[in-house]
């Protein structure tokens, strides 16, 4: 029973599958993902992302608009319209949004101000926010204090301990992804550790980040046990025990109003 809470539906590679999502998710249901949170990155990927979560009770989306985008993309995303496309029901969080001063520092106003955009929404709607944060840890903590977020998740978290901290004491969920399997994350488990346990989420950001032993391969929802087996043994729970826990953790931040 586990949730991949962060997944891009829509960008996800299905040669194995001859194309076909449906048999992605259906392997992903045999691996013992029970819920997917597909994720968008463009204003318009809600369009697909709705017409998937139709076919599947499992699946629910985000709308938003990702830090990478250009300006004139991101200035699309109105607080308004933003609350327009949230009010579908299987609309469960806004985002992915947050800074990126590590692909663009051309548009860090507009990253800002659209950040500041997702989360008055996310307000409104009363639904959670998704931040991606890279480079920009101390702005995106700002800029979460100052609009007074209460209802997030940090993902694919890989920052230090302060930060973490941070935005725990706002009230935000962490998620990890793959990189918490890697060899060479240790540091990132050591501050793992210290992350309460009701607030960890798990993901795999797919098709990126694929967790041991498939790092370097297309990832895909079926992996996300192996991102909870990385993370069960950080807290030296079973695997059973961490499913559990992070997928309880996933409908206390959805019943959050």
């Amino acid at each position: 029973m586990f949730v991949d809470t962060h997944c891009h539906l829509t960008m996800l590679d299905l040669t194995p599958y001859d194309g076909n999502l449906d048999m992605a998710l259906a392997q992903a249901r045999e691996a013992g993902v029970t819920k997917f949170m597909g994720i968008s990155v463009d204003l318009d990927d809600h369009i697909a992302l709705a017409q998937i979560a139709a076919r599947h009770a499992d699946v629910g989306y985000t709308v938003g608009v990702h830090p990478c985008e250009d300006a004139a993309t991101m200035a699309r995303a109105t607080t308004e319209y933003l609350v327009e496309l949230a009010q579908a029901e299987k609309v469960w969080a806004l985002g992915e949004t947050g800074l990126d001063y590590f692909h663009s520092t051309d548009f860090v106003q507009a990253q800002k101000e659209c950040f500041a955009r997702h989360i008055h929404a996310s307000q409104i709607v009363k639904k959670p926010v998704v931040v991606h944060t890279r480079s920009a840890k101390r702005d995106t903590v700002d800029i979460v204090r100052a609009e007074k977020s209460t209802h997030g998740i940090l993902h694919c978290f890989t920052e230090d301990w302060p930060t973490a901290k941070a935005v725990l004491d706002c009230g935000y969920y962490i998620s990890f992804s793959g990189i918490i399997s890697f060899k060479n994350a240790q540091d990132l488990r050591d501050v793992a550790k210290q992350v309460p346990l009701d607030r960890v989420l798990i993901e795999t950001d797919s098709p990126y980040l694929a967790p041991v032993p498939y790092r370097g391969k297309t990832n895909e929802p079926k992996y996300v046990p192996y991102v909870a087996k990385a993370l069960a043994d950080v807290y030296d729970k079973s695997l059973e025990e961490m499913a559990l826990i992070t997928t309880q953790n996933f409908e206390n931040l959805l019943q959050l109003k």
